[in-house]
């Protein structure tokens, strides 16, 4: 409903000299309860135009009771404008709260997978392939337990930062559980994406962070998969998962032996708690 200062353009109000529900009801307003005025008949001529006028009405065609109600009435119309402001506001806060991780500015897991849903259905119709890289960092043990667990949250939140540095805009990064990371990289084949996992893994090793003056590096195992369609997410999560445990116990085998699956499962434990 639009409300204006004059009647002209409001349907089923008319200009002065023509037929207006309100200025009837104005009208046939009997003897006002406080001062005794009653209503007159038609108005035989136009209000000065300096006269205050009430959605088209000038106030000699308004008794004091229908003022006062439409009054009373616009009120709650504003209240009602703000009430569903603010309304608006707290939907769009819980829409957020419940789509955003509890401690890194990206997606949750839930929010991650519908977006891999719907590029998945998109990859589906338009015969375009996607992809979706699955990194797990190392070493957050070491940091937990050299450093503590605050150094470990701002090891997860500048990882965090730095792969939504470091992909597009339409691309997706989510936060999957502990120190595992998602990026859904849309209209992209798998030589595509070893090319980005390439450089966010090099630039991850360039990057390092600042705590309480020690300078940590960071580094991450990942695996990628590529989605043409008809796959849920949680095949194709499942799919880049398991390439990126490969990659993972590729890297400590290097530097461990027979002791891979050993510190695998340590890693775990210290992203669990």
């Amino acid at each position: 409903m639009k409300i204006r200062d004059r009647a002209g353009g409001v349907s089923g109000v008319t200009p002065a000299g023509g037929a207006r529900p309100v200025a009837k009801v104005a009208r046939a307003t009997k003897a006002d309860a406080t001062t005794g005025v009653a209503a007159t008949g038609e108005v035989g001529h136009a209000a000065p135009v300096d006269q205050a006028s009430f959605l088209g009405l000038t106030e000699t065609e308004l008794s004091p009771n229908v003022k006062a109600a439409l009054s009373a009435l616009l009120d709650e119309v504003r209240s009602l404008r703000e009430e569903l402001d603010r309304t608006r506001k707290r939907i769009q806060y819980l829409e957020r709260v419940a789509d955003e991780d509890a401690m890194l500015p990206i997606a949750n897991r839930r929010a991650f997978v519908r977006e891999l849903t719907r590029i998945i259905s998109f990859s589906e119709r338009y015969g375009s392939p996607g992809s979706v890289l699955y990194f797990d960092l190392n070493g957050m043990k070491q940091i937990n337990d050299r450093h503590g667990h605050a150094a470990g949250d701002a090891a997860l939140r500048h990882f965090a930062q730095l792969l939504v540095d470091n992909v597009r805009d339409s691309d997706v990064v989510g936060r999957l559980g502990g120190d595992e990371f998602g990026v859904i990289l849309a209209q992209a084949d798998v030589a595509q994406a070893q090319e980005k996992a390439a450089q966010l893994i090099t630039q991850i090793a360039r990057s390092p962070f600042i705590w309480e003056g020690n300078e940590i590096t960071l580094s991450c195992a990942v695996g990628m998969h590529e989605f043409h369609g008809q796959q849920s997410a949680d095949d194709a999560l499942s799919q880049a998962d398991a390439s990126m445990y490969q990659a993972k116990r590729k890297h400590y085998e290097g530097r461990n032996g027979a002791d891979s699956e050993t510190a695998i499962d340590e890693e775990d434990d210290a992203a669990a708690g």
